[in-house]
């Protein structure tokens, strides 16, 4: 645990977007941010593993669910980070991946998310940001279920690796990331 977290109340966000290896990569290079822990939200089934989730039949996306701090990162630059590191207009796709487990989510812990992530689509939306609508999905948090610990901090760990180095290190690059 950081020492901001031993005297400041942490806030929590959750995001889909796509393959969690990936998402997480990109949240845990932003500075107030002091845990990302892949994981499952969103499903009917309690406990889904990984191979589960990856058949398509338990309901679940995959998620990262990202503890910060609200003195050094507000939820609205999340949400850009959020809007940066993946396509919002594609339907159950990332990439190659393709099923509701790769949907395009902002699991919401408080009507503030709420809020903030429906402006923030309708802002997006209003500007063209995208040469599609956004079809992100904003639903209540609900059941967290961390993925296993060989998924977590899995870039860190794996960056060179063919599947690290063809598809995670191109985005950290496009989003100006150390890699």
């Amino acid at each position: 645990m950081t020492d901001f977290m031993k005297t400041r109340t942490p806030a929590r966000a959750t995001f889909g977007a796509g393959c969690f290896w990936c998402v997480e990569a990109v949240f845990e290079r932003l500075d107030g941010v002091s845990e990302v822990v892949s994981g499952y939200m969103g499903g009917a089934v309690k406990n889904p593993s990984y191979e589960e989730v990856c058949e398509g039949a338990t309901g679940h996306a995959e998620v990262v669910q990202i503890t910060f701090d609200l003195e050094m990162l507000d939820y609205e630059s999340l949400l850009d980070w959020f809007f940066r590191c993946h396509d919002p207009t594609t339907r159950n796709r990332q990439g190659a991946d393709s099923g509701t487990q790769y949907r395009s989510v902002v699991f919401f812990h408080d009507e503030s998310q709420r809020l903030a992530a429906a402006k923030k689509i309708a802002c997006l939306d209003a500007e063209a940001a995208f040469p599609s609508r956004i079809v992100t999905e904003v639903t209540q948090a609900s059941d967290f279920y961390p993925a296993g610990n060989e998924h977590q901090d899995f870039y860190r760990r794996n960056s060179h690796t063919p599947y690290c180095m063809a598809v995670i290190a191109p985005k950290i690059a496009s989003l100006g990331m150390e890699g």
